[in-house]
C-alpha cells in the first residue's frame, strides 16, 4: 500500500474533521471546533491512500524544549497498515527539526506510544518557572499537560506520556 504523508492544507479540515468525529464520542479524541482545526492547519500532517485523507497528526510547540502531539488518527478502515506508525516517525522528526527534546501525548492507546519508547509522565514535568509561564495559555492541552483540574473530565482515562529525543 502506498501511503503518503504531507503537511496539510486548508483543503484537508474537512477530512480531519471527519477522522476526529470519528473517535470523539467515545474520548479517544476530544473533539474541536473546526475553526480550531483550521487555525492550527499547520501544526498537521495528513496520511494519503490513492489521494484518500486516511490519517492525521498534529505537533504542537509547547515550550522551548516541548512539543505535544495531537490528534492522530487513522481511519477505522486502514488501521493495522502502519499508517499511525508513518504519522508519529514524521511528527517526532518534526520535533527534532524544531529543536525540542522531549515530545508529550494524552492518550488512551498506552500500548502504541510505549513502542516508540514514551513512558508515563512524572511529576514534575517542568521547573516552577515554566509551569507559571505556562499556566498564561488559553490552549487545552497546555492545560492537559499541566493536569490542571478545569480538564479533569475530559482527560480521566487518558495516560500522559512523555518521549526524551
Amino acid at each position: 500500500m502506498n501511503v503518503e504523508i504531507r503537511p496539510a492544507r486548508t483543503q484537508d479540515v474537512a477530512a480531519i474533521r471527519r477522522l476526529v468525529d470519528l473517535y470523539a464520542p467515545d474520548r479517544r479524541l476530544l473533539s474541536k471546533a473546526t475553526v480550531t482545526l483550521f487555525e492550527d492547519v499547520q501544526e498537521f500532517v495528513v496520511a494519503e491512500v490513492a489521494g484518500r485523507p486516511v490519517g492525521c497528526g498534529a505537533l504542537h510547540v509547547m515550550w522551548e524544549d516541548l512539543a505535544e502531539i495531537r490528534t492522530l488518527a487513522v481511519d477505522p478502515e486502514m488501521t493495522g497498515n502502519g499508517i499511525g506508525r508513518q504519522i508519529l516517525d514524521l511528527l517526532i522528526e518534526r520535533g527534532r527539526a524544531l529543536g525540542v527534546s522531549r515530545i508529550f501525548c494524552l492518550t488512551f492507546e498506552q500500548d502504541f506510544f510505549l513502542r516508540f519508547g514514551f513512558v508515563e509522565l512524572s511529576d514534575p514535568a517542568v521547573s516552577p518557572d515554566i509551569y507559571a509561564e505556562l499556566l498564561q495559555s488559553e490552549d487545552e492541552g497546555v492545560a492537559e499537560f499541566l493536569d490542571l483540574e478545569r480538564v479533569k473530565p475530559n482527560t480521566l482515562g487518558n495516560v500522559r506520556m512523555i518521549l526524551r529525543l
